[in-house]
């Protein structure tokens, strides 16, 4: 409640925040924020054109089934690594002035969600010419959002403390997010998983989040409640310890900001 009411007296600085680094992104930009839509759907032409030989004959309507694991990875990845350097990159102000230092990685998780919103529509676009039938189901996909999001705020949180304490979490962060994609299954059907691993490898919090957003748009189905129940633990778990590291850990911040 603190917490709330804090964020809730910042929240004209958290909108600042999130108004810079989004102009910050296009500045000098000619296409602006159409790079929003076109670069999921550019990464996803190049991922499809890569293997859509080996696994597209496999998997119907390959190209939606290709962009949804894009979409939902690609803003896992931007909101996490934005706000591993919300911290050591807001020195200036953190040494100055008094902010609440967990306003930093929020703003760069809620600059994402920009992205996520234009990367969506880039997703309906596909899906219409697709002709993948719609159903109500879609209106579920706001829930997941929310999901995804506080386990990237989460997982954010972390890292950005962290980060302020050992720096080479960029580099190593880097390497684990590269493999992190290789074990969710975009461009890959998670039935090629042999059984005896398949156990472990849902453990995934992505693959749950992929698998329930796939589960809405392509099989036009409800996910089960495990389904609801692994994407909403792994939400409120994440975000309860990152917000525990965090508090734990900001005591010290201006020591090596």
């Amino acid at each position: 409640m603190n917490a709330i009411r804090t964020l809730n007296r910042y929240r004209f600085l958290l909108g600042q925040l999130v108004a810079r680094d989004f102009k910050t992104r296009y500045k000098r930009s000619v296409l602006g924020v159409l790079w929003s839509m076109l670069n999921p759907l550019l990464t996803m032409g190049v991922q499809y054109l890569v293997f859509s030989h080996f696994f597209g004959s496999s998997i119907e309507n390959y190209a939606v089934y290709l962009l949804i694991g894009t979409v939902t990875f690609n803003f896992f990845s931007e909101a996490t690594q934005s706000a591993l350097t919300a911290v050591t990159g807001s020195a200036s102000l953190i040494t100055k002035v008094y902010i609440p230092t967990y306003v930093f990685p929020l703003s760069k998780v809620l600059s994402s969600c920009i992205n996520l919103g234009f990367s969506t529509l880039a997703l309906y676009v596909i899906i219409l010419i697709q002709r993948v039938p719609l159903n109500w189901f879609h209106l579920l996909i706001p829930v997941l959002y929310v999901a995804l999001i506080l386990f990237s705020l989460g997982i954010g949180m972390i890292l950005s403390a962290l980060m302020v304490y050992f720096r080479d979490m960029q580099f190593l962060y880097g390497v684990v997010i590269t493999l992190w994609m290789y074990l969710t299954p975009l461009f890959y059907s998670a039935d090629m998983i042999p059984e005896s691993l398949f156990g472990i490898y849902r453990l995934n919090p992505m693959y749950q989040y992929v698998t329930f957003f796939r589960t809405l748009v392509l099989e036009g189905a409800c996910p089960t409640p495990e389904q609801f129940l692994f994407c909403f633990g792994y939400a409120l778990g994440f975000m309860l310890i990152g917000a525990l590291v965090f508090r734990a850990m900001k005591k010290k911040f201006i020591l090596y900001v």
